[in-house]
């Protein structure tokens, strides 16, 4: 096994905190499924938001889905002029038999844009 990093990224419709969690949830579940994870393959998430979403914290989607035991943060993006609103990235650090190559950095929806070099 070894230590991986996950990225991801969704764009919001709107500042809600409804509707975060469920493109959250969305985004965490595609993360483990496309990477052949479990939660208990997660050694911990950093999540970032833009400084347009305030509704809520993006962790607790990850709290709803049942990752409990592993350290969550969340942190605002820095903001940039021009850059993409209403965006929630997260980092995960897993334990994985993959190599680098074979991960699946997740983006979703309009996040595609943000990194099409690795978007699966």
């Amino acid at each position: 096994m070894a230590v991986r990093a996950v990225r991801g990224a969704v764009q919001l419709e709107r500042d809600e905190a409804g509707h975060m969690r469920e493109q959250v949830e969305e985004l965490l579940t595609a993360v483990l499924e496309r990477n052949g994870l479990v939660p208990d393959d997660l050694i911990s998430i950093w999540f970032t938001v833009t400084p347009d979403l305030h509704s809520d914290f993006p962790a607790v989607a990850a709290r709803r889905l049942g990752i409990v035991d592993v350290p969550l943060i969340c942190a605002q993006e820095i903001d940039v002029e021009g850059a993409m609103p209403r965006v929630v990235r997260l980092l995960a650090h897993v334990d994985t038999a993959l190599p680098k190559s074979r991960i699946a950095h997740v983006y979703l929806g309009a996040a595609t844009a943000l990194r099409k070099d690795i978007a699966q």
